[in-house]
């Protein structure tokens, strides 16, 4: 379970990696004394972690990435998708055994374990969503995201699914896809996410503690910070009502993720000062101009 010292709501903010080759020249570049996490978690508090869903981490890596971190640092992760996709949720105790087993070795550093359905999974499998869901261990905390456009029509099957959700203390995950589709562009990167990513509707629930959100913007992120705005307050709400969400934040090929980071927090601050899990990077220029 999340675990922090400080017993306010907190908002934790990240991105969907802790690398990226575009990094660099930036703020988030490794170096000789730093790895690529331990330079990512001096500004991020949690991270998305899609490796999982490829493959768990060796209990070495977990230890390193662990020590890395931060007691702080809060890792979230995909489940299998062995789990989620090959075998549908079904006859996999084996695999969710492995998964749990991984999973608690992060300990207090364990944020949440998502769920990523796909598109195929519709609400008629809503029975096998719930025998799935109701014997998970409590020991942890859960997200789930669901693709299927079924999910979203406002009707009873996607009723019955929120009132499951809130039942097992499980949090709806909100994929924001509105920028990347409004704002389509000819580069490789906006043409792969446009494949790649959903294009279903916003659907704003929180069905638990810690609401997961992740956000895609158009390549030109500063052109589309307008769908955006609207997650700021909807964070102050959710921090008003003793809820600590996750926001992590993506651009088409994750090169300026950081600055869209930056952006949103600036605009949350102003509402929330200090319950951020974010530390701000020194300005680049600033450090350049001080040398002379």
């Amino acid at each position: 379970m999340i675990n922090v010292t400080d017993q306010r709501p907190l908002c934790y903010i990240g991105l969907p990696q802790w690398n990226h080759p575009e990094w660099g020249d930036g703020p988030l570049a490794a170096s000789q004394n730093a790895s690529p996490l331990r330079r990512y978690a001096r500004y991020f508090s949690s991270v998305e972690g899609n490796t999982t869903f490829y493959g768990l981490p060796s209990p070495d890596a977990i230890k390193r990435w662990r020590d890395d971190a931060g007691e702080q640092f809060r890792f979230c992760f995909k489940f299998p998708k062995s789990i989620s996709h090959e075998n549908s949720l079904r006859n996999c105790a084996d695999e969710l055994d492995t998964l749990f087993k991984c999973a608690a070795q992060f300990e207090e550093q364990l944020g949440l374990l998502s769920l990523q359905l796909p598109d195929s999974f519709s609400p008629n499998e809503l029975p096998t969503l719930e025998t799935f869901l109701r014997n998970l261990p409590e020991a942890f905390n859960y997200s789930i995201e669901v693709r299927n456009p079924g999910f979203f029509q406002k009707d009873d099957q996607e009723r019955h699914f929120n009132q499951l959700l809130m039942e097992t203390g499980v949090n709806r995950t909100t994929f924001d896809t509105r920028a990347l589709f409004k704002h389509p562009a000819e580069d490789p990167a906006t043409r792969e996410a446009l494949t790649a990513k959903p294009n279903l509707p916003v659907h704003v629930l929180a069905t638990s503690q810690n609401p997961m959100v992740r956000f895609i913007t158009a390549m030109d992120w500063e052109s589309s910070t307008n769908y955006l705005t609207p997650w700021v307050n909807k964070t102050v709400q959710w921090l008003n009502e003793g809820r600590s969400p996750f926001i992590f934040l993506h651009t088409p090929d994750n090169a300026q993720a950081p600055e869209v980071a930056q952006h949103f927090v600036a605009l949350l601050e102003q509402h929330k000062p200090g319950q951020t899990r974010f530390t701000d990077w020194p300005d680049q220029s600033q450090q350049q101009s001080a040398l002379f």
